[in-house]
């Protein structure tokens, strides 16, 4: 859309409700007459001007802040670009809202719309939108970590890395196309190709197998498993430091799945306390269990509680990771296993013990945030997809120089669809749609 046709948007960018300080964003082609008429002046591009703010009709004053205007290209948009810092009153954002409607070809902005228009004016790339996304989402430092150097554009400079070699690789194919009757040509251009693919293929085999970007984005698993009345829920609420749970002393109490969402040493953890597991003729608790099982069976660790007075061995495959944990060890101090811990959340005994192992594992599977350069599933099929590519034309490099072209363009394209330069609009609303509106 040419952006004279293009409306100018608006938003509160900060919280809803009485603050000290409340922001205003505006972008579009018409924000510097905009500003200008609620500030009866046009404020120096980039500089924080102290004003008056006008009801454009009534000329009545409105309130007394900061106005900063950033034109085009230099603003976050990549439009003119202005922002209004006034006192966070609930009566004064209404009255700016108010006056901003009065101007024609002006809308409220839409969720996301201010980052969509950023990276349709090339100021982000898909990629950094989506860091962009995670940083905002991020509950812990790992994950803050790993969306800030995603939203600065560390897989950004990496798949365009890999497309430049890759262009270079369909250069040389060019010209055995273009002089076809030069005997050494094609040979070697063939020779170079080789050279090109393999460290790209490479570096996209061995980013796919490092998955500690998408599980510290989503969050470590674990499951908190045992008999009834082996205190799961007495755990949960212990480490969750709040009564997330019902506790009771009646087996089959806890009979659907109870998720706490944590942050257990900076890293994102979701503990699930499930129902006890044992025989039962209780058709609901019967699938309370069979839920139990599965969501044990899926996690990335399973904390097995039994009493210390009578533990019991977990039925788990050796493919579930799991902790034997004996509760209630205050009450049978000398009650040990050869590999549990004897834990008591009555007490407080090895609480903070299992904190700190629980910290140490995320650690391990997670790494701190610096390693995974997928963080969404999108971003597995894109590599997945152009990996799969550049290993066609590998195998077949004396083949016909059609299908090697096709092959390598094949893994542009995929490499192009992660960055957002082509057939974006399917992932776009669904990516834009979960930024708050004034973002």
């Amino acid at each position: 859309m040419p952006l004279s046709d293009r409306e100018t948007i608006y938003a509160l960018a900060s919280g809803v409700g009485r603050a000290a300080v409340a922001i205003l964003r505006i972008s579009g082609p018409d924000v510097s007459k905009i500003v200008a008429a609620l500030a009866r002046k046009q404020p120096e591009p980039r500089r924080a001007m102290l004003t008056t703010f006008m009801d454009p009709v009534s000329r009545a004053p409105i309130d007394r802040g900061l106005l900063l205007f950033f034109p085009a290209p230099a603003s976050f948009t990549g439009e003119d670009y202005a922002e209004c810092h006034v006192h966070g009153g609930p009566a004064i954002m209404a009255a700016l809202l108010r006056a901003l409607a009065t101007f024609p070809k002006t809308r409220p902005a839409q969720a996301g719309e201010f980052t969509r228009r950023a990276f349709e004016n090339g100021k982000l790339d898909l990629t950094e939108v989506e860091g962009l996304s995670d940083l905002i989402a991020a509950d812990t430092e790992a994950q803050r970590r790993q969306a800030f150097r995603q939203m600065q554009g560390e897989l950004h400079r990496k798949a365009e890395g890999w497309r430049a070699a890759l262009l270079q690789a369909q250069a040389l194919l060019e010209a055995e196309i273009d002089f076809p009757d030069e005997g050494d040509v094609a040979p070697l251009a063939r020779k170079k190709l080789a050279g090109i693919l393999a460290p790209v293929r490479a570096e996209l085999e061995l980013a796919l197998q490092v998955r500690s970007g998408e599980r510290l984005r989503d969050g470590l698993v674990v499951v908190i498993a045992g008999p009834p009345n082996a205190g799961k829920s007495t755990l949960l609420n212990a480490l969750a430091r709040r009564e997330a749970a019902i506790v009771s002393d009646i087996p089959g109490t806890t009979r659907d799945a109870i998720e706490v969402h944590l942050d257990v040493g900076g890293f994102p953890m979701t503990l699930i306390d499930t129902a006890g597991l044992r025989e039962s003729a209780d058709r609901v608790e019967q699938i309370g269990i069979a839920r139990a099982r599965t969501r044990a069976e899926s996690a990335d660790l399973v904390l097995w509680l039994s009493e210390a007075a009578r533990p019991v061995a977990h039925r788990f495959g050796p493919g579930v990771e799991v902790w034997p944990i004996l509760t209630k060890s205050d009450l049978y101090p000398r009650a040990s296993g050869a590999e549990a811990m004897p834990l008591s959340a009555a007490t407080g005994e090895n609480i903070d013990r299992l904190i700190e192992r629980l910290s140490e594992f995320a650690r391990g599977a997670l790494g701190m945030g610096e390693s995974g350069l997928i963080t969404r599933e999108r971003h597995r099929r894109a590599f997945e997809a152009a990996a799969a590519a550049l290993k066609r034309a590998e195998q077949d490099l004396d083949g016909p120089i059609e299908l090697l072209a096709e092959e390598i363009r094949a893994g542009v394209r995929a490499l192009e669809i992660l960055i957002g330069k082509i057939d974006v609009e399917t992932v776009l609303g669904e990516i834009f749609a979960r930024f708050c509106i004034g973002k």
